[in-house]
């Protein structure tokens, strides 16, 4: 019978400590084995905190499942700041745009519900206005709209 472990950890700098080892411990797997893979399967999110499920089968052998941060984590991670406007409708603490829209869109497509890369994208900008983050120079709503227009259709489209 397999051994589900689920951890939170920090991209690319999982240690053999806590919460990892001692969830491990118990299952007698090589924790180091178990750490090194998970940093290599969490390096592309470098810092921010990433979902990591550690399947442990009773002969000792392990399989990583790694989930994505939430998209606010994505966003604010684009950005370079650590948190959202205290404000959103007032306060505004960055500007993305729409090529770093679609790089997250690529990141959580298979947790998004929408199946294109236009759609995800929309799906994105409304977690960009509860954080008080314009797009493009435009709110939200207006960038929605931008869209709609087909105004970014080439950046869409790649």
């Amino acid at each position: 019978m397999s051994s589900v472990v689920e951890v939170l950890v920090s991209g690319g700098r999982a240690t053999p400590g806590p919460p990892v080892g001692p969830a491990l411990g118990p299952l007698g797997v090589n924790i180091k084995a178990v750490v090194d893979e998970i940093n290599k399967a969490t390096n592309a999110y470098d810092g921010m905190q990433v979902p990591v499920k550690i399947v442990v089968d009773d002969a000792k052998n392990f399989t990583i499942e790694v989930g994505t941060p939430p998209t606010s984590a994505l966003i604010l991670s684009e950005l370079g700041v650590s948190k959202g406007a205290s404000l959103p409708g007032s306060e505004v603490v960055g500007d993305v745009k729409i090529d770093q829209l679609v790089k997250i869109s690529e990141m959580k497509r298979e947790k998004l519900l929408s199946y294109t890369t236009r759609d995800r994208v929309k799906e994105i900008i409304g977690t960009c206005k509860t954080l008080g983050v314009t797009v493009e120079g435009m709110s939200p709503k207006e960038a929605v709209k931008a869209i709609d227009r087909g105004e970014f259709d080439k950046a869409l489209q790649a």
